[in-house]
C-alpha cells in the first residue's frame, strides 16, 4: 500500500477541525469517491469534534501546542488503496512559522514526506491590504505619510509561507512538476456570498495570490469548502442537526462551480494526481 500523506496548511479560524471531523465521518460512511478501507490510528483529536457535532454544537479549538498525525487508510471506488495521514494542529503555529520566517525541524519533515499539500484560506477573514498591487500608484502619490507600523498584507504573508515550504522543502528551483501537488480549499463557502466559482473567487479577492499559485504549480486545483453547511454555536444546539445527523449537511463547490454533498472530492482530486 502506497503512504499517500497530505500536508494540510491553514491558519486558526479557517475549519480545519471541522472539516477532518467531516471527511472522517464521510470515509467512514462510504458512500462517496473515498471510503475507509482499513482501522484508522489516533482519532483522539477528531473524537470532540464528532461528538460536538453530534450535539449540533461547534467544535473548540486545537490548542496551538498539539500536532497529531491520524493515518486513514483509504480507497477510492476503482479500489486504488492509499494511507491518508491527517494531521491536527492548533493553526498558530502557520502564524509563528510566518512571523519568525523559521520552519521547524518537525514541520520540516512533513514537509519533505508529503506529496501534496492543501492550503485552507477563509477569504472573509483576510485582509486586502493597500500597496501598489491594490491601488494605482497614481492613487498613492501625495497620500499623507501617517507615523504607524506597517503590516503586511495577508496575501504576501500566504505567498511567504507557500515560499518557505517549497525551499524547505527542496522544490525551489526544480520544475513545476516536481513541486508537490497543491489544492486550495476556500472554506466557509457559506458565508462568503460569492456566485462564481472558487478560481473566481480567489482571483477577485487575493489576486497577487492567486497568480503566484498559477504561475509557480501546475494545475493546481481550487475548490470551495462548506464543511458545516451552515454556521453552528458552541453553546446552542442546533436540533435539525441532531435529529438529521451532521453527515447530511456540508458540501464542496468544485472547481466548477457546481456543489457536491461529496466532501472526499478536495482529497480525492490530490490522491489522483499523485498516481
Amino acid at each position: 500500500m502506497s503512504r499517500d500523506s497530505i500536508l494540510l496548511l491553514g491558519e486558526s479560524g479557517v475549519g480545519k477541525t471541522h472539516f477532518g471531523a467531516q471527511l472522517l465521518r464521510r470515509l467512514m460512511k462510504g458512500d462517496g469517491h473515498l471510503r475507509m478501507s482499513g482501522q484508522a490510528t489516533n482519532l483522539e483529536p477528531f473524537e470532540s469534534a464528532l461528538e460536538s457535532l453530534n450535539e449540533g454544537k461547534a467544535a473548540g479549538h486545537t490548542a496551538t501546542s498539539t500536532y497529531m498525525d491520524s493515518v486513514w487508510p483509504v480507497a477510492d471506488v476503482a479500489g486504488h488503496q492509499a494511507e491518508l495521514v491527517w494531521p491536527d494542529y492548533g493553526g498558530e503555529q502557520i502564524k509563528s512559522m510566518i512571523s519568525s520566517r523559521r520552519v521547524p525541524n518537525a514541520w520540516q519533515s512533513r514537509v519533505r514526506q508529503a506529496p501534496a499539500w492543501l492550503l485552507l484560506i477563509r477569504l472573509q477573514q483576510t485582509r486586502f491590504g493597500e500597496d501598489i498591487f491594490s491601488r494605482p500608484l497614481g492613487d498613492l502619490r501625495g497620500a499623507a505619510i501617517e507615523n504607524r507600523e506597517l503590516q503586511i498584507s495577508d496575501q504576501a504573508r500566504l505567498i511567504e509561507l507557500l515560499q518557505m515550504l517549497i525551499f524547505v522543502g527542496g522544490a525551489a528551483t526544480g520544475r513545476q512538476a516536481d513541486r508537490p501537488r497543491l489544492g486550495v480549499l476556500l472554506t466557509c463557502w457559506d458565508e462568503l456570498d460569492f456566485d462564481g466559482t472558487p478560481a473566481a473567487a480567489l482571483e477577485e479577492r487575493l489576486p497577487m495570490l492567486a497568480a503566484f499559485v498559477r504561475s509557480t504549480w501546475y494545475a493546481p486545483s481550487i475548490m470551495g469548502l462548506s464543511a458545516l453547511g451552515r454556521p453552528l454555536s458552541p453553546h446552542d444546539k442546533d436540533s435539525d442537526y441532531v435529529s438529521r445527523g451532521p453527515e447530511h449537511f456540508g458540501y464542496v463547490v468544485k472547481p466548477d462551480g457546481l456543489h457536491s454533498s461529496d466532501l472526499t472530492l478536495p482529497i480525492q482530486m490530490l490522491l489522483d494526481g499523485l498516481r
